[in-house]
């Protein structure tokens, strides 16, 4: 069962404007340690931290909230499975919305496709509620 859909499209160049102009108070505040760390990794980091950031901004859209109601930055990131398949990790605000969401004796699945194409970034984020006891698909 879908319990919510989002997009994003970003603007890569803003984000390159922004790193240029705040530096660390941006990244500090708007990224997780990991999102950081694999975006520093990358020869283009501003589209890096764009598609995360686009993320982001999907996936509080896919909870319904925006970023309001509890919800923030950094309690959604963008993590990797072992086979580099991108989903998002929530914590904080982000995680009771979306534990709100999912209806009893199920569990959240978050789905997110990324894309970049100079100068914009996308992510779309949808997110399912699949049976508790199901054994497919990875498990948040």
């Amino acid at each position: 069962m879908i319990i919510g859909i989002g997009s994003d499209l970003s603007d890569i160049r803003r984000i390159q404007a922004t790193l240029e102009r705040f530096g660390e108070r941006f990244t500090d505040r708007v990224f997780t340690e990991v999102e950081q760390a694999r975006s520093r990794r990358k020869g283009d980091a501003a589209a890096s931290y764009a598609k995360r950031f686009a993320a982001k901004e999907a996936c509080s859209k896919a909870l319904g909230t925006g970023m309001r109601a509890g919800v923030f930055w950094r309690d959604m990131g963008v993590v990797n499975a072992p086979s580099g398949q991108p989903t998002m990790r929530l914590t904080g605000g982000a995680a009771q919305r979306l534990a709100a969401l999912v209806p009893p004796g199920m569990r959240p699945v978050i789905h997110l496709s990324l894309t970049d194409d100079h100068p914009y970034a996308q992510a779309f984020v949808v997110i399912e509620a699949l049976p508790a006891s199901a054994t497919d698909g990875p498990k948040d």
